[in-house]
């Protein structure tokens, strides 16, 4: 099946000389505007948010955003392009019932099937008998290790899901097919499943999916799909953890002379109160807002303080300002 480029620059609107900030500052932006929370349209808002993530995902990383700027160069429309140098093709190769060979490729995981090719972490697992075997391993027809009656136990297949962070708070359940194609007479088959995601999942850890992976020959069991977590980028928060890290923006006197201000979490809007005195960088935390940490608990939400100065005021503040400039004492160069 013919695999549509995607352009990742375009999706970002950066051109590719474009660098590391700027395309971390058009995701934010785009994110922010497309976020499904925020957005009317939330079918739509969800599909951009996707591929914004995905343009993010790609272009970030210095490795894979050499590895795209290859792979961009070199295609060609209508034809079936290597993977660049290094790295493999997600899709991947395993035998079912019979011994027929087939190419297994994920639906619905939140990446597009050009990403899920050359950039997704797609592999066999290992079988019982021998890491990464591409043909299953050997057990008896009882599920057994006895070799006198070999079967062979159906390979296990791993791919990338992309989760939200709102997904990893309340935990989901998402709707995930696998088609398995015929290598040799090239038919297809699709199988779609209910995968729950449950809450407090972290980035790296796989959700396990029982016996949905190649079909096992002579009576031996399927296999498991493996589906490796990744986090789709927030336009406001990180996850460190169970914690949450972001920024907030203050002005000068709300620094100086301390203020409350609104954050609107992944849930709902709280009110930080900021001490008078409050210094650039400076981590304030709001507890017990983040993800699920386990045993009922949540964890914290760390914000870092950025004061931001006004680029154009008017005369009368400018005014105010020569007058506060002229009565006070505060010497920044001798009182840091």
């Amino acid at each position: 099946m013919a695999v549509e480029f995607r352009d990742y620059y375009r999706v970002l609107g950066v051109p590719p000389k474009a660098t590391n900030e700027e395309i971390k500052k058009a995701f934010r932006t785009l994110a922010r505007k497309y976020h499904p929370d925020v957005a009317k349209d939330k079918k739509t808002a969800e599909e951009k948010f996707k591929e914004l993530n995905e343009a993010h995902e790609v272009l970030s990383n210095p490795e894979s955003r050499s590895k795209y700027d290859q792979l961009g160069a070199d295609w060609k429309p209508g034809t079936r392009p290597q993977p660049p140098p290094g790295q493999a093709e997600s899709r991947y190769s395993g035998r079912g019932v019979g011994g027929e060979a087939y190419d297994f490729q994920f639906e619905g995981t939140g990446f597009s099937d050009f990403f899920e090719q050359f950039f997704g972490g797609r592999a066999a697992r290992p079988g019982r008998a021998s890491p990464f075997d591409p043909h299953g391993a050997a057990e008896g027809a009882n599920g057994s290790d006895d070799q006198d009656a070999p079967t062979l136990r159906g390979q296990d297949i791993q791919g990338d899901i992309l989760i939200s962070l709102d997904e990893v708070l309340t935990g989901a359940m998402r709707s995930i097919s696998v088609r398995r194609t015929n290598a040799r007479t090239g038919r297809e088959e699709t199988q779609t499943y209910s995968v729950r995601i449950p809450a407090g999942v972290r980035a790296g850890q796989s959700i396990r999916v029982p016996g949905k992976g190649g079909e096992g020959l002579g009576g031996g069991r399927a296999g498991d799909i493996y589906l490796r977590v990744r986090y789709a980028q927030h336009p406001d928060w990180r996850a460190r953890g169970a914690d949450l890290v972001g920024h907030l923006e203050l002005a000068p006197w709300e620094a100086v002379l301390g203020a409350t201000v609104p954050v609107r979490t992944l849930e709902n809007s709280v009110s930080l109160k900021v001490p008078a005195g409050t210094q650039q960088g400076h981590q304030l935390r709001i507890r017990g807002q983040g993800l699920p940490a386990g045993g009922g608990k949540r964890g914290d939400i760390y914000v870092g303080v950025s004061i931001q100065v006004p680029p154009r005021i008017s005369k009368e503040a400018e005014r105010l300002w020569k007058q506060l400039a002229a009565e006070s004492t505060f010497d920044p160069r001798r009182n840091s």
